[in-house]
């Protein structure tokens, strides 16, 4: 068996610049490429080096997908949760479901198209 790593994840949402900023804001990523999508619409490439969040978008996509349907929700770890809570207040988003856990905390949170991203950290 060989070992793997997830280099990346492909979203739909209405406004990839909108969540392109907002997450370079908490999670200091960078926007590795953007562009013309091949099958059409356009696509931002936001993350590190080795791995990213493909934000995708065409006149298809309508938003207000609800959770589950069929993405769950993303993981983001962080240094500072606190800080990062801030991040996401100051950008009119709601932080819910806080939570300790073994081995560290958690708070979620819904972006403008319905996706559920969970914040966690191990400090």
């Amino acid at each position: 068996m060989t070992s793997a790593k997830l280099e990346h994840v492909n979203i739909s949402v209405t406004d990839p610049k909108r969540l392109s900023d907002f997450l370079q804001k908490l999670c200091g990523w960078h926007v590795r490429w953007k562009g013309q999508s091949a099958r059409g619409g356009d696509v931002i490439h936001i993350g590190e080096e080795t791995d990213y969040l493909a934000l995708y978008t065409s006149d298809k996509v309508t938003g207000n997908f609800g959770k589950s349907a069929p993405l769950n929700h993303i993981g983001i770890l962080v240094d500072d949760l606190a800080a990062a809570e801030k991040v996401v207040q100051a950008a009119g988003l709601i932080a819910t479901n806080h939570d300790n856990y073994e081995p560290g905390r958690r708070f979620y949170f819904f972006d403008w198209d319905g996706i559920e991203f969970e914040v966690i950290s191990y400090e």
